[in-house]
Order: C-alpha cells, then structure tokens, then sequence
C-alpha cells in the first residue's frame, strides 16, 4: 500500500541528503506500458540565508511527470527546518497537511451559494492538530495518504492535459484507493467530526468527485462507455456514526454511480445514444448524503434498565459535485424514493429482556367536501341554493411504517404514486411514470426543489423501548445503527423514457452508556 507519510516524516532527519542539490524522490507510479514514465514526489532542501542560524534549511516538496516531457505538477510552500534541534508537527508536518487541506476545500465542488462561500473559509489549524497528535504515524498514515491523492487528483486530472489525468487515475489511484479508504476510516471519521460540518462536506464533496471521475475512467477503460456504470467492488461509499448529547447520529455518503443498480433499467427513448451518454454522464456526478438522527434516553429502575428510542430527523440530500455552468441536463437528478433506518442491540446479545416497538402506520386520509353552488334551476326555483357533498380520499405520498428484526427495530419509509399507489423504487414507475414524476416537480412535490428530503420525529409516531437485565448497568454498551437508501431517476426536462433506482446500505456501532448521571 502507498505508504508517503512515513518518507515524508522522516525527511528531515534522513541520512540520504547530500552535498549537492539533488532532491530525494518517492516513486508515486510507474505507467505499465512505459516503464521511463513515472510521477514522482521530490523532496528539495536548500540552506537558509539567515547567519543567526547556520544549521537551518527550507523544503520544500513537489510532484513531478517524468517522461518524453517531463513537468511539475504540483508544488507545496517551503518550511524552515533545524538540523541541530528536534522537529516538532508544528513546523512542517501540520503546516504541510493544512495546505494540502487548504487546497483542496478551495476547489471543492459546490451546490449552492452559501456552500460556495464556505470553500473560502480558513481551516482552523487546532482540530487537525488535534487529529494528528491523537493518533500514532501507523494509523494517520493512511488517513494523510488519501488526503495527497486527493489533492493530486485536481493537479492530475483537473489542471493537466488529459493523458496525465488519465495516469493518475489508472496507475496511482487505482491501485491505492481501495486500501487508503478502508484503512483511513476511523480516523477520517474523527476528523470530519472535529472539523465542522462546513469542512466536512468539502471533504467528502471533492472525494465524491473523484471517485465519480474514477468509476466513469474504469467504464471508458473497459470499453462500455457509459451505458452501464457498473459499481466497482471497492467501498467507494462512506459513513461514521457518533453518540452525543442523547443522539445516535449515522452520516453516509456515496457517489451514485458507486451505489448498487436496482432492477434493470428502462429501454430509452427517444433519445439518441450520443445524448443518452451525456445524460448519464451528468447523472454520474451526484452524491446521496444522508443523515439518520435518533434521540435515545435511559430510565434506571429498581429491576431493570430501560433504553428508549425515537426518531429525531432523517434527512437526505443529492448532490450535484458539479462547477459553474449550465446545460441542459442540469435540473436531471435523482430523488430518494425509500428509506429503511434501524437501530438495536448488537448481534447475539442476551441481555435484552424485551422490546416495545410502535405500531406501523397507515397513512391514508379522508376528508368530506361540501361544495355550494348558486344556479338558477328549473322554472320557479330561481335563485334556489343548491348543496351537495363530495367525499374524496387523499393518500400521501410516503408512508412510513415500524418493523421489528430480533432486537432491532425498523424504521420504514416508502414513496408512492399518489395516484396509483405503486411505489417509485420497486420498477421504474411504469409507462407513464416519468409524467407522473414531472408533474410532482411543482408545489406537491413529495421533496424540496433540490430533490432533498427531512423526515421529522412525528412522521413515526411512538418511541421504541427496550428493557436490558440490571446487571448491566455501569456498562458502556455497543449497539448497531444503520440505513439504506434508494435514489430514482425519473426525467425531470428531458424527453426520455430512461429511469433507474440504485440503492446504499451504511451501519456502523454507537455507544450506549448506562451510566447513573451521564
């Protein structure tokens, strides 16, 4: 595995520097068909000018094409270093991961304006302090490895010709990125809690970005196209969760062409390939994140501990991971169409003595009309007031519905088509399910006009409760939280019958204390 921290770490005290200028040189890839072209990472030390400290000395590091025509892509600040005193993070590592940093929220894809503004905020330097001090070089390793080839990613592929993009993503990320995202999971998940949630979807946004490039570069390399963006087996989603202040709180993201198709798409028509492979394209670039926040407490009795639960909020919003510009498939995306959230005891836990869930909720109304009307009538009845009453059923796009797995308990949302009843993840709508769709685009729409989506702690009614053994009070508890989540593509302008459901799974543990007084 890509292992660039370790060298960089040891820079300044490495024995390899000599009397010359030669930079030191890390082999970040070698192209399988030309073994001369290589990327590099060079390392450069040059003396400082200042006579009040002869022993100091400035790198500064840079990523280099090596080839038939050789550039450099990619340059960091220069950091003043003392051969005679110990380094200390503070004067180059930490100030060489905040640019890196720096760099890459700047260029993060946006999707409004205010998240546009965000990218111009300073990241404050004592939480990623924190995050590098808190972990030893083994576990922050990989976490710093993905950070570098994600900023490569806008030098390689974004800056330079399209040959170089192509390189990078073939011969450096490919090969790397399934082991830097899983090794690099539990302190990227700690980092993105201590930096805010501004940060963090400028994190995870350019992420997205890249590894929608990535899987569409796969697509074209194998010679599909774009007509079949396949999921690649890598965990090219991700998610963490968090116990505070009484929420368990699930964060997932992924790409949507890394989610799971579901079914087989609609035959298109009548669109012509050319213009179905753009659509695609565009569809590509977009990322599901959702948030699932439960609220929980504990009640201590005198034979038992009960543990209750209950929905706070799920909200879910897809992404466009696009720039400045419009076309015409701008307003095509997806929606979500299904949510399943649960929530429970680990596996094979017997301490749980029963669970008290909800009933499921049916979520049809009806209300009565009374409609006046003022009209002549026959002869002899003018100005007679007529009555009569209308009933009509109202059923509401979504229906949410509790459901029990062992000790685990369900929470169930499904949208349906208000006029026929199917639902919208289950086979593509039917015939006329794209008019159906544009017609739930104006003010009944059953989400925002982002294709975003908040369900609210009363859409599900009571809370949940679990009685746990008193034996188990004092303990610190792990228990499993997850989701999954279906997106549906229906066209929004364009004039086509394609549409897809593709679908995500995340879970994750949560602490549950069952401390007195916590």
């Amino acid at each position: 595995m890509l292992d660039v921290w370790s060298w960089i770490s040891d820079l300044p005290f490495s024995g390899e520097w000599g009397a010359t200028d030669e930079p030191l040189v890390f082999q970040l890839a070698t192209s399988p068909c030309d073994p001369t072209r290589t990327l590099q990472l060079q390392a450069r030390r040059t003396p400082s000018s200042s006579p009040a400290n002869p022993d100091a000395f400035f790198i500064t590091l840079s990523v280099c094409l090596r080839g038939a025509t050789p550039s450099t892509l990619w340059a960091s600040d220069a950091y003043l270093l003392n051969s005679s005193g110990p380094t200390t993070n503070t004067t180059f590592l930490l100030p060489l991961f905040l640019h890196l940093l720096h760099e890459i929220f700047t260029r993060a894809p946006t999707t409004s304006t205010y998240s546009s503004s965000g990218r111009s905020q300073k990241l404050r330097p004592e939480p990623v302090s924190w995050i590098l001090d808190t972990h030893s070089p083994e576990s922050f390793s990989s976490f710093f490895n993905l950070v570098l080839l994600t900023r490569l990613f806008w030098a390689c592929a974004c800056d330079a010709p399209s040959e170089v993009g192509s390189f990078y993503l073939d011969s450096l990320l490919s090969p790397n990125i399934h082991s830097l995202l899983t090794a690099s999971k539990p302190v990227l998940a700690k980092f993105l809690v201590a930096v805010g949630a501004d940060a963090e979807l400028c994190f995870v946004r350019t992420l997205g970005y890249m590894l929608a490039k990535w899987i569409i570069s796969r697509e074209v390399a194998a010679g599909a196209g774009l007509r079949t963006l396949v999921p690649p087996l890598l965990p090219a989603v991700f998610s963490y969760a968090v116990e505070a202040y009484g929420y368990w709180t699930l964060k997932g993201y992924a790409p949507i062409p890394a989610m799971r198709p579901s079914g087989a798409p609609i035959k298109p028509f009548p669109l012509e390939p050319n213009d179905l492979s753009l659509l695609k394209y565009a569809l590509a670039h977009q990322q599901l994140e959702a948030v699932i926040q439960l609220h929980y407490s504990v009640a201590f009795h005198e034979a038992y501990v009960q543990v209750s639960a209950r929905v706070d909020n799920l909200r879910f919003h897809v992404a466009k991971l696009r720039f400045s510009g419009e076309s015409e498939y701008s307003e095509e995306r997806h929606f979500v169409s299904r949510v399943r959230a649960w929530v429970g005891p680990e596996i094979g836990a017997t301490y749980v003595a029963g669970l008290t869930a909800g009933r499921s909720t049916h979520n049809g109304e009806s209300e009565t009309t009374e409609l006046l009307h003022v009209g002549k009538g026959g002869p002899g009845n003018f100005g007679m007031l007529l009555a009569r009453e209308a009933t009509r059923t109202r059923v509401k796009g979504w229906r949410w519905d509790q459901d029990v797995e062992g000790n685990a308990v369900v929470f169930d949302a499904v949208l349906h088509d208000a006029a026929t009843g199917q639902e919208y993840c289950s086979g593509g709508g039917g015939g006329d399910g794209p008019r159906r769709m544009r017609s739930s685009t104006g003010p009944n729409r059953p989400f925002t006009k982002a294709r975003g989506l908040i369900f609210a702690g009363e859409e599900y009614g009571d809370e949940v409760t679990w009685r746990l053994g008193k034996e188990m009070e004092g303990s610190v508890l792990k228990w499993r939280i997850g989701g999954e989540v279906w997106v549906t593509y229906f066209p929004n302008q364009v004039h086509t019958s394609f549409c897809e459901t593709r679908s995500v799974e995340w879970s994750d543990e949560v602490d549950l204390p069952l401390i007195p007084g916590k």
